[in-house]
């Protein structure tokens, strides 16, 4: 490995992050109402009383209280803290617990469901910002949100956790998360992002009934959301976990392939991590030889008859960077690396706004920018990217002081 290419491509994540990812979301996106705002277009423009989703939310907290762990400026408290109180003034539901799942732009609750998801997310940014402030009242909400999930949303009987409770936390008869996904009672995707938020909280706060989920979840995974065949994660299930879809979603696989490793690094099993870093070295294996577009980006979806959805998403090239970093870490694979740094080029040259700030959401497979994806919404956050920023340097440093 040369160093020097190394190092160049650090320092071009360093330069992203630091220049234009971090400062549009430090500038451009405060709501002089409070708060974030809670939509922008693609050419800027700021959609006034745009509602305010809980996962925009609880992410912007977690990018700045991360950022501020990494880089300790603090600008990026002060916004972590901004995100905070927002978050607790306003989608805390003081009355049944847990948070609401999108707000109006007066921060009024307009959907006032539990969604499974959305408090995965708020506990994965009250440990995130009990790790960069060491503020009680953020880790006794993050403890109190995983105690309403564990009482309400644990399936019992077959393990996991279903989707979706009214703000009561009576199941809800829709178990749909989004209009794109399948109305099943489990998912992938929620379970993903709930583990990950247990394992954080599991870092930052050792409790030991914590552990014992993350541990349950990563065998889940390991039993059940990966195909037996150890090639992809499936989607949708019923109750006793019976799959619903044979689709394929690469940016899904190859972010479970290292999100579940780092998972399993922090629960701190030996025989667990072995296990959970060959399934997550099968799961890139498969995205690299089955999900790539001439090994320089990611194709979004497939079905077993070939690739259904050919667009980029950001979130999708960003999640394979870390992921095949993961990978060559894991396995020494130049491969890896090598087309690691292709889809950061990709990234660069298509999904980076030089103009606007930020990135695209959705490029199509010409290369054209899908205005259906704004650049702040709902689902549009500074997490994958920033995060995807921190994960990159810090993997690549780690490279500098372990390969020759």
């Amino acid at each position: 490995m040369d160093k020097n290419i190394v190092r160049e491509f650090e320092a071009r994540v360093r330069r992203e992050m630091d220049e234009n990812i971090v400062p549009f979301w430090a500038k451009r996106t405060l709501d002089a109402q409070g708060g974030f705002i809670g939509r922008m277009t693609n050419d800027g423009a700021i959609i006034k009383d745009a509602p305010k989703g809980l996962v925009l939310n609880t992410r912007i907290l977690w990018t700045f209280s991360a950022l501020y762990v990494f880089d300790k400026k603090p600008e990026y408290l002060a916004l972590a803290k901004r995100a905070y109180d927002y978050l607790m003034k306003y989608f805390w539901d003081s009355q049944f617990g847990g948070m609401y799942w999108m707000l109006d732009g007066k921060g009024r609750p307009l959907e006032d469901k539990k969604q499974v998801y959305g408090q995965a997310f708020a506990i994965y940014a009250l440990s995130e910002y009990y790790r960069a402030t060491g503020e009680k009242k953020a880790i006794d909400t993050a403890m109190q949100i995983f105690d309403l999930v564990e009482k309400h949303a644990r399936d019992n009987q077959y393990k996991g956790y279903f989707e979706t409770y009214e703000r009561d936390w009576k199941m809800a008869k829709d178990q749909q998360l989004s209009a794109v996904d399948l109305v099943e009672k489990k998912s992938m995707n929620t379970h993903l992002h709930l583990l990950e938020g247990l394992a954080n909280l599991y870092d930052v706060w050792k409790d030991e009934e914590v552990g014992q989920r993350v541990e349950e979840l990563l065998k889940i995974f390991a039993e059940k959301i990966v195909h037996p065949d150890g090639t992809f994660c499936q989607l949708f299930f019923d109750e006793p976990w019976n799959p619903k879809s044979k689709r394929v979603s690469f940016g899904h696989d190859i972010e479970a392939s290292w999100l579940l490793y780092r998972d399993a690094q922090i629960l701190n099993k030996k025989a667990m991590t072995e296990r959970i870093g060959k399934l997550g070295l099968k799961l890139a294996e498969a995205v690299y030889q089955n999900g790539m577009d001439n090994k320089k980006s990611l194709f979004y979806e497939a079905e077993p008859t070939g690739i259904s959805n050919s667009e980029k998403h950001f979130w999708v090239q960003v999640e394979a960077v870390i992921g095949f970093l993961n990978a060559y870490q894991l396995s020494g694979r130049q491969e890896y690396f090598d087309v690691a740094m292709d889809i950061w080029k990709f990234i660069e040259d298509f999904h980076v706004d030089k103009k606007g700030g930020e990135w695209f959401y959705i490029v199509t497979a010409d290369g054209k920018v899908d205005n259906k994806g704004l650049k702040v919404s709902e689902w549009k956050c500074p997490y994958h990217n920033s995060r995807g920023c921190m994960e990159i340097i810090q993997r690549l440093g780690e490279i500098l002081t372990t390969k020759t």
